[in-house]
């Protein structure tokens, strides 16, 4: 291997709003006798992009973590797929040093990434409050198992709690992947699936009453479907003229509220007590939806008395939150296309900075 030549160029460093820093580079280049093609020398301190150092790189990916490709790119006058491997430089390195994740608590949910049913899932250790996989080619049991391939037997047999929704595939690949693990049904999601029911009830009022009893359903959907304490003063009058003229919504609102006493008993017993008695309330009321609702937890009961257990207190809003940073960032971009780039800005978007 021999000295080929050397080549002076220059090397973009920092940018910061007019003032731009160039290095002059001395950047040699040799002959591999082995394999009979010109290399040039590796510098530690110079990106992926041999024209930009690292430094400049980490600053242009720092700048994308709040603003757009295209934003940046005007800003720093660099051209958009540039901005875009830069980042993407600094993403991993933000991956490499946050290193490889061995969790304790996981929390398994799924996102779509496009319209017509595409989903991809979504895993975070909830301890450490980060997302640790993203994956999967739709929600089913297999592409549950790839996260459970990709983590290890090792570190799979380590998992002592899983919170999910309460979706078949995922609690059957948990179960066959790491089945020392609790599984512990995502209170936000339960309660989704009631207000699911109270809509549905709403819905059958609306339809059965004629002429002006309409009016007072009309438009209170998210009235009715919000806690009391974050409405607005108008929200409350509206709230409390509905369910004063309705009574069957006004046994239903009563009914969705109370069942949020179940997620504060310390023992099984007194959950299950509490949950045979508001079942038992159903009763001649004539509230369909609620009757299916109760079904769904009685077959579900094992991931909702999981809450009871100390040992599973953990921070449930967690995952809640990242899907909303998620929609987020596919919003600010209108949609990312290049699933690998989705990857590393879900991944990365709860590390600190580097």
């Amino acid at each position: 291997m021999g000295w080929y030549d050397r080549k002076v160029r220059w090397v973009r460093d920092l940018s910061c709003g007019d003032t731009r820093i160039f290095l002059e580079l001395e950047v040699r280049r040799v002959d591999c006798r082995r394999c009979s093609k010109v290399k040039r020398e590796r510098l530690d301190f110079l990106a992926d992009n041999p024209l930009y150092t690292k430094r400049f790189a980490y600053f242009v990916g720092r700048r994308c973590r709040g603003a757009t490709i295209k934003e940046v790119a005007e800003e720093l006058a660099l051209d958009w797929h540039t901005v875009k491997a830069l980042d993407q430089q600094y993403m991993e390195a933000q991956l490499k040093r946050a290193g490889t994740p061995g969790p304790q608590v996981i929390g398994v949910d799924e996102i779509a990434i496009r319209k017509g049913h595409t989903y991809r899932i979504v895993v975070s250790d909830l301890v450490r409050g980060r997302p640790i996989w993203f994956g999967g080619q739709d929600r089913s049991e297999a592409s549950m198992s790839q996260f459970y391939g990709w983590l290890g037997k090792r570190k799979s047999s380590r998992i002592r709690l899983a919170v999910m929704d309460m979706w078949k595939p995922f609690r059957l690949a948990t179960k066959a992947q790491a089945p020392q693990a609790a599984i512990l049904f995502d209170k936000f999601h339960v309660m989704r699936h009631l207000g699911e029911a109270l809509d549905a009830v709403r819905k059958s009022e609306y339809a059965r009453l004629a002429g002006r009893q309409r009016r007072y359903i009309k438009g209170q959907k998210y009235t009715l479907l919000s806690r009391k304490e974050n409405l607005t003063l108008d929200g409350k009058k509206a709230l409390k003229t509905l369910l004063a003229a309705n009574k069957r919504l006004n046994t239903a609102y009563v009914l969705k509220e109370s069942f949020g006493q179940l997620w504060s008993y310390q023992r099984e017993g007194w959950a299950r007590r509490f949950f045979e008695n508001w079942r038992a309330s159903l009763k001649w009321q004539r509230l369909k939806p609620y009757e299916k609702f109760a079904e769904m937890i009685d077959r579900h009961w094992d991931g909702i008395a999981a809450h009871c257990r100390p040992e599973n207190k953990v921070s449930l809003g967690f995952v809640e939150g990242l899907n909303n940073k998620i929609r987020v960032i596919q919003r600010r971009a209108y949609g990312l296309r290049n699933e690998n780039y989705l990857r590393l800005k879900i991944l990365t978007c709860m590390l600190p900075a580097v």
